[in-house]
């Protein structure tokens, strides 16, 4: 396809396209490889001139495109401009374009102002926690929130911070937030004081005087039992491309007991067919093989060639809608489980995609798999987070149990 795809304007107003005329072809191969119709196409170059004209009106070039450009546009568009749903896809399209022909530079961390300690704080999560920038984007918010609380006037001593302003934090935070979220605020601000005392900012240990929030380790896992694990995934339709997507992506969920991420993320390099084993990159830069069962790689072969859209990214999993490409985040694995267990006509309290990875753990340990075998397949760094499921084999937690007095085990 090629550039008259794009309408042009009136002869009289050509000259007034403005500094995107040039790139407006290779936007429009750039878009149709996304997997766009010719409908779409048409609308989305139609958009990107108007704001190719507005940016010679503004008197901008190309080299002063970025994030805060394009929020402008989409925000205050000119009166002739109506703004779509998906307009602000199409600029950030544009720009990765752009950038991708090292046109403009790609755009600076926002993670914190240079050389503060919440920069070198990310840092540290980066080097040497290994963490994924996915997880440093999530932690980094309650360090903000809690220096936040100090007043931007006056600098931050760190080494005046004091216990009873930690406690009113965590209390504070935690009445509006749910357990889960509670306890990562706690942690990570633990992190962060051992970072300050090792760096010499501090030199109490502030890390245990952050309150422990309860833990709900004393419930027992949600899962579901092997019968309606097959239910769930023999309700897949699998003649359809989608649902050839989401039949693998329940089996890899079932079988391997995978997390919604390391699914989500998976390449086509990760799985070695001739070996029959696949690559997990998992949490903390944890990188696993795991042999592919026989049902898992069927699957994963009839998607690949009868369900997965042609593209261009190296993601095993994606979209069923332009733009074809990976998943944004591993929110969509969740809905995956959450249609399946709609179309199976299941309603367990747990619907998230950690559901079968319980299912998977529990059905295991009920077979006679031990807890180091189960913490093996799920690749549990700690042999105590594994610990949790000892409590759904009651046969072998009753063996343990001593008599009552005056009356039975």
């Amino acid at each position: 396809m090629s550039a008259k795809l794009y309408a042009r304007p009136p002869n009289s107003e050509h000259h007034h396209l403005g500094p995107l005329e040039c790139h407006l072809s290779a936007f429009t191969l750039f878009l149709k490889s996304k997997g766009y119709s010719a409908a779409t196409l048409i609308g989305k170059l139609q958009f990107t001139c108007h704001f190719s004209r507005w940016l010679g009106e503004q008197a901008l070039n190309i080299s002063d495109l970025d994030e805060l450009t394009i929020n402008q546009f989409v925000e205050e568009p000119p009166k002739t401009v109506h703004i779509r749903p998906g307009d602000f896809t199409t600029l950030c399209s544009l720009l990765e374009l752009l950038r991708e022909m090292e046109l403009i530079p790609l755009p600076q961390a926002e993670d914190c102002k240079p050389c503060s300690v919440e920069s070198e704080f990310a840092l540290f999560l980066k080097e040497e926690r290994g963490l994924s920038q996915k997880t440093v984007a999530r932690y980094m918010p309650i360090i903000n929130s809690f220096l936040g609380e100090y007043p931007s006037s006056d600098p931050i001593i760190l080494s005046k911070i004091h216990i009873s302003e930690i406690t009113r934090f965590v209390v504070n935070l935690a009445r509006t937030r749910s357990r889960s979220t509670a306890q990562l605020m706690t942690s990570v601000l633990r992190v962060f004081f051992r970072f300050l005392r090792y760096r010499g900012d501090i030199t109490a240990d502030l890390a245990a005087a952050v309150p422990t929030v309860a833990n709900c380790r004393n419930q027992i896992p949600k899962h579901l039992t092997p019968a309606e694990v097959e239910k769930l995934l023999i309700n897949c339709d699998r003649n359809t491309g989608i649902g050839r997507r989401d039949y693998a992506v329940l089996c890899l969920l079932a079988r391997l007991g995978l997390r919604a991420g390391e699914v989500a993320n998976m390449t086509l390099d990760d799985i070695d067919w001739e070996a029959g084993v696949v690559t997990i990159h998992g949490k903390g830069g944890r990188i696993d093989q795991l042999p592919i069962p026989h049902d898992v790689g069927e699957a994963l072969v009839a998607y690949l060639l009868q369900g997965r859209p042609t593209c261009q990214t190296r993601r095993i999993f994606v979209r069923a809608q332009a733009p074809l490409q990976g998943f944004t985040d591993s929110s969509a694995i969740g809905d995956i489980v959450c249609r399946a267990l709609a179309r199976a006509r299941l309603n367990p309290v747990l619907k998230g995609a950690h559901l079968l990875r319980h299912s998977l753990a529990t059905n295991l340990l009920l077979q006679g798999a031990s807890l180091a075998e189960i913490g093996e397949i799920l690749g549990h760094l700690r042999a105590s987070t594994t610990e949790i499921y000892a409590k759904v084999d009651v046969v072998a937690l009753r063996a343990l149990a001593k008599p009552w007095p005056g009356g039975e085990a």
